[in-house]
């Protein structure tokens, strides 16, 4: 059995950046709707950017359930 080390550094290395951006990209989501309720002069535009936050997360989610489920590549 022979392994290629370079493969595997380089799923490591973006399942790790994938999974350090979704984290953020969800903080930020979480701080919109804190300041959204702190604030409520510009809390329409801090509801909408967690919004966005929330649904890129969830995109990056059905994103890697689609390639998991095999009946979906028919």
């Amino acid at each position: 059995m022979q392994l290629d080390w370079s493969a595997l550094g380089e799923v490591a290395a973006v399942s790790t950046g994938v999974t350090v951006g979704v984290v953020v990209v969800f903080a930020l989501g979480v701080l919109g709707l804190s300041r959204a309720e702190d604030s409520r002069d510009g809390a329409t535009v801090s509801y909408a950017a967690a919004g966005l936050c929330f649904l890129a997360c969830a995109a990056v989610v059905a994103y890697g359930i689609y390639l998991i489920v095999p009946q979906f590549h028919s």
